[in-house]
């Protein structure tokens, strides 16, 4: 085991006291079995601390699923495929996944893991946010009064959507998910004409297609210049399926509390 000054958050980046935090690299693991890997000697971790694994192929990244005493159970992002237990070093970060906001976000397209993968570079965060917080207390909320015209007379008469609302969509094969999605997206708009609006869209599971039939609908429409995007696809590692709606509710909540933004 060898400590090593923590320079940089592979999920987010440090800050202020933050930088303060000696990173620690264990080298070995005791233990593989499927997604999950086992460290033991492990101290000062904390659930849901991402790891990064260095192994023979490259690096990977992973988080703290389970703490057992001085056991650290780590569920690796990409799989485990190819790593061994004698030739795997892991670096505990000292945070959680974390998400990098500014106001560029908008017209941004990222990956489940909130990666930008539209080819314009990183984010210059204003912040980075842990997307583990706490739900908001429903009673502390202002009365939903104003809703959310989607273009969908279905949806704006029988199940309207209230402004601060959450709306998910389950779908089965075959049917027009997507298609229905995309036509939410390009004409949901405020009635009072406020510009100040966005739309936070969370693909999860879906295949390359479906993702690029989203990139370029919202491009072709120019939906794009006020939505935030993320798309876990089908093949990318299951893990991110549970931080992909995190990563959309704190990029929702940036913009919503912090920029005043209706989304």
């Amino acid at each position: 085991m060898r400590a090593a000054a923590c320079k940089a958050d592979p999920c987010g980046g440090l800050n202020g006291k933050e930088r303060l935090h000696m990173a620690m690299e264990y080298l070995g693991l005791s233990d593989i079995n499927g997604p999950l890997v086992a460290v033991d000697g492990v101290k000062g971790v904390g659930f849901e601390e991402m790891v990064e694994m260095k192994t023979a192929t490259g690096t990977r990244l992973g988080r703290i699923a389970a703490l057992e005493g001085e056991r650290a159970v780590i569920q690796v992002f990409a799989g485990t495929s190819g790593m061994t237990l004698s030739g795997t070093a892991s670096r505990f970060t000292g945070s959680p996944m974390r998400l990098a906001l500014a106001p560029e976000i908008v017209g941004r397209i990222f990956n489940g893991a909130g990666e930008p993968i539209d080819g314009l570079g990183p984010v210059y965060a204003e912040r980075f946010e842990d997307i583990n917080g706490s739900a908001i207390n429903p009673v502390s909320r202002s009365y939903p009064r104003n809703y959310i015209r989607t273009g969908i007379s279905s949806i704006d008469s029988l199940i309207t959507l209230i402004r601060g609302q959450k709306l998910p969509i389950f779908s089965g094969s075959g049917l027009p998910h997507a298609a229905l999605a995309a036509q939410i997206a390009r004409q949901a708009k405020v009635l009072d004409g406020d510009s100040n609006f966005a739309v936070v869209f969370a693909a999860i599971g879906i295949t390359f297609e479906e993702s690029e039939f989203f990139v370029s609908e919202f491009k072709r429409t120019g939906a794009i210049d006020r939505t935030v995007l993320f798309t876990n696809l089908a093949n990318d590692p299951a893990v991110e399926r549970i931080a992909t709606p995190r990563m959309a509710l704190t990029a929702a909540e940036y913009l919503a509390f912090e920029k005043g933004m209706h989304v």
